[in-house]
């Protein structure tokens, strides 16, 4: 089975996320390099594969290499059908982040339930982006979407 055994981010040093933000973001790299399932089609022959997400402009770069650190392929993919996703799960972290602070746990899993929907509606777009590219599972675009938030996130 292929899978990604690293990943990471370039990200824009004037405008890094919050420790909230970063802690998703780590946490999700650290989940992914545990666990996940990753075929760059075109390249069956190869198990492992690198990936690093940036951005260009309005457009999010993957480059994916072998674990030896041969470039396979670069995809440029537009941030437009994700806009309003990241919009709508950062508001609703946000909400998360402050409810944690100071809710009753009933509030804090009523609005964590809204939180992971919308996770799950960003995934979901990213395997429909990814389609005929990369074959990717549920949890492993669950990732990938906290990365893109993360590395999309202004202060």
């Amino acid at each position: 089975m292929s899978k990604l055994v690293s990943i990471s981010i370039t990200q824009d040093d004037f405008n890094l996320p919050t420790p909230e933000v970063l802690q998703e973001q780590n946490l999700a790299i650290y989940d992914l390099e545990q666990k996940n399932f990753f075929q760059l089609l075109g390249f069956e022959s190869y198990e492992e594969f690198k990936l690093n997400i940036s951005l260009s402009g309005n457009s999010l770069v993957f480059e994916i290499s072998s674990s030896g650190d041969k470039a396979l392929k670069t995809f440029y993919l537009s941030l437009t059908p994700l806009k309003q996703i990241i919009k709508d799960y950062y508001t609703i972290c946000e909400s998360y982040f402050n409810a944690v602070k100071s809710l009753p746990l009933d509030k804090i899993e009523s609005i964590d339930m809204g939180r992971k929907g919308i996770h799950n509606e960003g995934a979901r777009v990213i395997i429909e982006r990814l389609d005929g590219r990369i074959e990717t599972d549920l949890e492993t675009s669950r990732r990938i979407f906290t990365l893109i938030y993360a590395l999309t996130y202004e202060r």
